[in-house]
């Protein structure tokens, strides 16, 4: 009720509720940052680890048994057969460059069987335009390729349209690899969602592929895709057995390591720099708890006289405090979250009422503003958060309690 009381006074009356509120605004919008930057940071990652893990594989076999057809039938049969994978095939990845009637630009052309196009969802279930019913008909797989939505559009180009390919070294002669020439038919569009994929990837079927690099018979990896990639690393040794003692594994924590230690960095340091400014904002509760012992020295005086041991005056002034974090924490969650929640329609009407585009996809790979709220982390804030009200309620509190009542009544 003493608490209670303080906290609504006016200044007139000897309260301090200016700067409460202060303190209160300070710490509700650093709780409710600290909760909308790591909830944005842990979507990014979600949505980048699932697009880009969605596109490629989360284990890869290379080494020599790549260039013998049998062996490399052999150890996709087998490796299919380990418990955790759900799709392994192979696949050549490689550099060409890319002709329509507006524009000359590099890709990344990917061969790959039409079954293992149609099973990579991230493609096949993102068709803007066309169909894959006519990827890989024909002899060696047909002409017909699958292009990025943003790639077809810088080079001009729509469904049933041409496309000129120069493969670098695609024919082999006695003086080497010379630049091989073919023009292809755009089947259909994609959009992954991701710019880095839809403006540089085209899709080839791999019998096709193979004739166009040069490199009949052989494959550049065997892509394996697994049940949780998070396990992909625990596998690679029964991969490594059933591939045979030629083959080479490694997994996606090992091919992007430098990118993905970047990210856990970033995010951490990030942490770190916004719990520092939940605390920042919980030192308001010190000078607005030091004004209220000054103005309310008297009336801890003749509470002392009263009876009031230490221990009660010390409970005032942390209740006090604490209510003070206690309501800006919560308040900073609940904005925090809903915050977090609607992004999406935050994102849209910002950018409507700006005109200006917030999160470009082609610096942030992605084409809107992910956040995913991750409880226990908010759980780890909130806890923060209040303990350091708490712990910042004491030094003023403990003055408090220690104050010599006939010091403080000598002059009333």
């Amino acid at each position: 009720m003493l608490a209670g009381r303080y906290l609504r006074a006016k200044r007139s009356e000897g309260g301090v509720a200016l700067i409460s509120i202060i303190s209160f605004v300070g710490i509700t919008l650093a709780v409710a940052v600290l909760i909308i930057v790591m909830s944005v940071m842990n979507g990014f990652r979600d949505e980048l680890l699932g697009k880009i893990l969605g596109f490629n594989g989360h284990v890869f076999v290379t080494g020599g048994l790549l260039d013998n057809a049998q062996a490399r039938d052999l150890a996709v049969e087998k490796i299919a057969r380990v418990p955790g994978v759900v799709q392994d095939f192979p696949v050549i990845d490689a550099q060409a460059i890319a002709m329509g009637p507006s524009q000359v630009t590099g890709a990344m052309v990917r061969g790959l069987t039409p079954k293992d196009l149609a099973r990579t969802k991230i493609v096949a279930g993102n068709i803007t335009k066309g169909s894959i019913k006519g990827f890989g008909a024909g002899d060696y797989g047909g002409d017909v390729v699958v292009v990025g939505d943003r790639l077809a559009e810088q080079l001009g180009v729509r469904v049933g349209d041409n496309i000129t390919l120069i493969s670098p070294s695609g024919g082999a002669t006695a003086f080497g690899g010379t630049p091989v020439q073919k023009v292809y038919q755009v089947g259909a569009l994609f959009s992954a969602g991701m710019s880095q994929y839809d403006q540089a990837y085209i899709f080839m079927p791999l019998a096709q592929a193979q004739l166009f690099f040069g490199r009949e018979g052989s494959v550049d990896a065997i892509e394996i895709r697994v049940t949780d990639p998070d396990k992909a690393p625990d596998m690679k040794a029964a991969i490594n057995r059933a591939a045979g003692p030629a083959a080479l594994v490694n997994d996606w924590t090992q091919r992007d390591a430098s990118y993905w230690g970047a990210l856990k960095v970033e995010r951490n340091v990030m942490r770190l720099i916004l719990m520092l400014l939940v605390v920042i904002a919980a030192l308001n509760i010190i000078s607005s708890l030091v004004m209220l012992v000054k103005n309310k020295g008297r009336d801890i005086a003749i509470l002392r006289t009263m009876g009031a041991g230490q221990g009660a005056i010390l409970r005032i002034f942390v209740m006090a405090g604490g209510a003070i974090g206690a309501l800006g924490t919560a308040a900073g969650l609940a904005l925090g979250a809903l915050v977090s929640i609607y992004i999406t329609p935050i994102q849209d009407f910002v950018e409507y009422v700006t005109g200006q585009s917030v999160f470009s996809s082609d610096v942030y790979f992605l084409n809107h503003l992910p956040a995913k709220v991750d409880w226990t982390e908010v759980s780890i804030i909130v806890a923060f958060s209040l303990a350091a009200s708490l712990l910042c309620t004491l030094p003023p509190a403990l003055r408090a309690s220690r104050l010599d009542p006939v010091e403080a009544l000598r002059y009333e």
